[in-house]
């Protein structure tokens, strides 16, 4: 099972570049098209723009989203002995190399794991999600995160991001450009039908900014559900455990405060759903229900 989830994952890195990079040329070719009339050009800037974006995001993918989260590196056990020596356990039966570990000063409980791979990958906690658990409940959570790094999930999500942050970037460049396009223009040269252009491109714009994060949201789904279930069986596989984990999904389930401040091309990363919403748009959620997590556990280990 595992090593077929491994393959599954790598697999779906490729799909998922193929679904980015197919929305990214329709941007792209709605920008050749409005602005230098060829809609060729707009592709291979917009593809070009995205894909210089994704590599840097995804080479440096840690201290990117690290930074996006307001997270601090910690160095030594002294920092926080609990959680350094349970990543260090949880790493060595996973067999795999002991990753960065980060404390994020938010009194909201949650946790993440990022990288491109299990040689280059970090975990975080929140300092809420620290004090809250117990030994064997931190144990169950990292496990969880360290099974998304040995799973190669961490690296379906990088480029997740990546690319989701490219096109929001783009769709805000979109949404912004008649800006900057208008002051190079001489409406009499163009015509009376420039009037018409300037008002569709800025309707096109506002609808550009709006769509832009739903457009990211979307393509965070793209990455099933399922995988938070796997990780959540990996990880009590790993602790031998699986009472400790669902104490603490159910100790999560009667905490609804969000985290102060998340990065939204980043927020599917977290064990939790860290901005705690509560909406009509329940196929927008990047994260199953805890009780749905806790069901689905209890049965696996019957």
């Amino acid at each position: 099972m595992l090593y077929q989830q491994i393959d599954s994952n790598k697999r779906k890195t490729f799909f998922i570049f193929a679904i980015f990079f197919v929305v990214l040329a329709a941007l792209g070719s709605f920008i050749g098209y409005f602005f230098v009339d060829n809609i060729w050009y707009g592709i291979i800037f917009s593809l070009v723009v995205a894909l210089i974006y994704a590599l840097v995001t995804y080479f440096q993918s840690t201290s990117i989203v690290m930074s996006m989260n307001n997270a601090r590196k910690i160095n030594s056990a002294d920092e926080a002995p609990k959680l350094w020596h349970i990543v260090e356990d949880m790493s060595m039966v996973a067999d795999i190399p002991l990753p960065d570990i980060y404390i994020i000063e938010d009194d909201s409980p949650n946790a993440f794991a990022t990288g491109r791979d299990p040689q280059h990958a970090a975990v975080a906690v929140t300092r809420g999600l620290y004090n809250m658990m117990d030994r064997e409940e931190l144990e169950g959570v990292m496990a969880h995160e360290i099974s998304h790094v040995k799973n190669f999930d961490i690296r379906v999500s990088t480029i997740s991001v990546a690319l989701s942050s490219a096109i929001i970037l783009i769709c805000t460049l979109v949404g912004n450009a008649y800006r900057f396009v208008l002051p190079f223009t001489d409406d009499r040269d163009r015509g009376s039908s420039w009037v018409a252009i300037r008002l569709v491109l800025w309707l096109v714009g506002l609808v550009f900014m709006i769509i832009g994060p739903i457009i990211a949201n979307l393509v965070q789904l793209a990455i099933s559900r399922n995988r938070e279930y796997l990780a959540d069986v990996s990880g009590a596989n790993l602790t031998q455990n699986p009472q400790g984990l669902i104490d603490a999904l159910t100790k999560l389930k009667y905490y609804d405060q969000p985290m102060k401040k998340v990065d939204d091309a980043s927020a599917a990363l977290y064990f939790n759903d860290p901005k705690k919403k509560k909406d009509f748009a329940d196929w927008f959620d990047t994260h199953p229900p805890l009780d749905k997590r806790i069901a689905r556990l209890k049965k696996a280990f019957e």
